[in-house]
């Protein structure tokens, strides 16, 4: 059964980055749970609280970025229960009008399993410097 949840949960924690690259705000809704608890912090910016402010953060983000590529490293997943975590380095490839910009960033990611699906209650990025 631990075997099938990390499975689960790593194929959760795919699709929010397929959504996070394709700029998908419907996607993006399918991934987060709409609970006043989740939570954001995006590398640089304050945190957001409840779902309305975190999908406004992705409402922001993906209308001010052309494309976005994402190569994960150091991918950790467990899972407690109904709690999962996921750690990893983001390598990151982005393009805001002509210029490419490359940037690493530690991510956690937390997902709580809600009604049999597995739903993200938490993203935190924090910048790598090089």
């Amino acid at each position: 059964m631990l075997t099938q949840r990390i499975e689960e949960v790593t194929r959760m924690n795919e699709a929010f980055y397929r959504a996070f690259e394709n700029l998908d705000i419907a996607a993006m809704d399918k991934i987060w749970a709409h609970q006043e608890y989740v939570t954001c912090v995006h590398p640089g910016w304050s945190i957001r609280v409840g779902w309305p402010a975190v999908r406004d953060s992705w409402v922001v983000i993906f209308n001010n970025t052309f494309s976005m590529q994402f190569e994960l490293t150091e991918l950790q997943v467990q899972v407690a229960a109904d709690i999962a975590w996921v750690i990893c380095t983001e390598n990151i490839a982005s393009r805001v009008d002509e210029a490419v910009q490359h940037s690493r960033v530690v991510a956690t990611n937390l997902y709580e399993r809600i009604n049999g699906t597995w739903k993200m209650i938490h993203h935190h990025g924090s910048p790598l410097m090089e």
